[in-house]
């Protein structure tokens, strides 16, 4: 009986590399401080410098472009977890 080989298909992503995270919620004043602290638990070098930052054309809601710098699809998947999980957060892509 011959052995299956499991699928090895090459990585998406190749680590480490800046990956760009977008962040979406409701404008609040502290969204962006929250979500940089949020990242830097993770990621202690991630800093507001990493971000821009778009308000929607009506200003109810912003967008957070964060490039982080990742070094494991592991990393990438908790920073998303803990994005996806914060209160303020409505969308993390």
């Amino acid at each position: 009986m011959r052995e299956i080989e499991p699928h090895t298909a090459p990585p998406l992503i190749d680590f480490p590399c800046t990956f760009p995270i977008k962040v979406m919620g409701e404008t609040h004043e502290e969204f962006s401080n929250t979500m940089v602290t949020v990242i830097q638990t993770l990621v202690p070098s991630f800093t507001a410098e990493h971000v821009i930052m778009r308000a929607s054309s009506a200003g109810k809601y912003i967008s957070l472009t964060c490039n982080v710098y990742v070094s494991s699809q592991d990393q990438l998947d908790d920073i998303y977890r803990l994005l996806s999980a914060h209160p303020l957060v409505k969308f993390a892509l």
